[in-house]
């Protein structure tokens, strides 16, 4: 049984351009002490699916008005708020895009950290002191107790990623949720992070959920694979299905917009044309239609469901067996 399981999940926005539904009937599931990479281009409901995980939609606007959140044996949609906080944060722990804006900039990293440690456990202010500073010297922090004194202003962006990270995992999570955690860190620092995280994840034994847009980071650190386009799925299966054989023409041409060391120098890189479409205005049929090399009338009239290529692998695309 996995441990984490999205089973036709709708997460809707009310706006003043009408009802947009940004999570439109999306499954999957991930295994304990594996991790699942979320890939694809902004806006097409990656972080809007961990959000609607950790029941941190924005209110009013955001609701899920339809499927399950199972973790383990429990539907987390199902929970009322008060048993919600217990988990979050404690089952489950998320790492934010933006450091920055994920710490409170008026609170010192110490009183940030051990609020979490003192709201999932019963332990004493001294001891919840020490289990911080214990966290923060293994995600790699140099003198913990004198960072734990700082504010989040005084470190830099890989201190207060790492920072997040120890925050996320300070309880000891079943389930550990990164979006984009490294976008707005250098590369070096990025594969520090990564490290971390892997690390991290074969100590504790959790499972964890990658969300990014960079199909680098998934091919070094995943186990399987969700792509997502303007609101559903396009393609799962195992890391080495989607790399070797990818079934969907979206994927396909995500995996051929990656620069290539054997490219001839001066030529054009391969690019997907046109715009993903506005979740107020998505088309009848397929939604990558209108970008999509190998459209035809049926592409144009039939939503495609997803459809077993091989074991633990789908695609939803109505051509996919022509394309070969």
């Amino acid at each position: 049984m996995p441990l984490l399981s999205v089973n036709n999940l709708i997460t809707e926005f009310d706006t003043d351009e009408g009802r947009v539904r940004a999570v439109d009937n999306v499954s999957f599931s991930a295994e304990a002490g594996k991790t699942l990479g979320i890939v694809g281009e902004s806006g097409c409901g990656k972080s809007v699916t961990a959000l609607s995980i950790m029941r941190l939609l924005p209110q009013p606007m955001g609701q899920i008005v339809g499927g399950s959140i199972i973790l383990g044996d429990v539907d987390l949609t199902q929970l009322p708020i008060s048993e919600m906080e217990k988990i979050r944060g404690g089952r489950m722990g998320m790492v934010f895009q933006e450091p920055m804006t994920a710490l409170n900039p008026v609170h010192t990293i110490g009183r940030q950290l051990t609020e979490v440690i003192l709201l999932h456990k019963e332990v004493s202010a001294d001891e919840a002191i020490r289990q911080g500073v214990d966290i923060l010297a293994r995600v790699g922090i140099p003198s913990p107790d004198i960072r734990m004194n700082e504010y989040p202003h005084q470190l830099s962006g890989g201190m207060r990623q790492r920072v997040v990270i120890a925050m996320a995992l300070a309880c000891k999570p079943d389930v550990l949720i990164a979006d984009e955690p490294t976008t707005a860190l250098d590369v070096t620092i990025q594969a520090q992070i990564l490290e971390l995280i892997r690390e991290l994840q074969s100590e504790m034994g959790m499972t964890v959920l990658l969300i990014t847009h960079d199909l680098g980071v998934i091919a070094e650190t995943c186990d399987d694979v969700v792509v997502m386009y303007a609101g559903k799925v396009a393609e799962t299966g195992g890391v080495f299905d989607i790399f070797d054989n990818p079934t969907h023409p979206y994927t396909r041409g995500l995996l051929a917009s990656i620069p290539r060391l054997e490219t001839p120098p001066k030529s054009r890189l391969s690019v997907i044309e046109g715009m993903v479409p506005g979740l107020l205005d998505l088309p009848e049929g397929c939604r990558f239609q209108n970008r999509c090399p190998h459209v035809n009338e049926d592409c144009e009239s039939r939503v495609p469901e997803l459809e077993m290529v091989s074991d633990n692998h789908h695609a939803a695309c109505l051509r996919w067996q022509e394309l070969g």
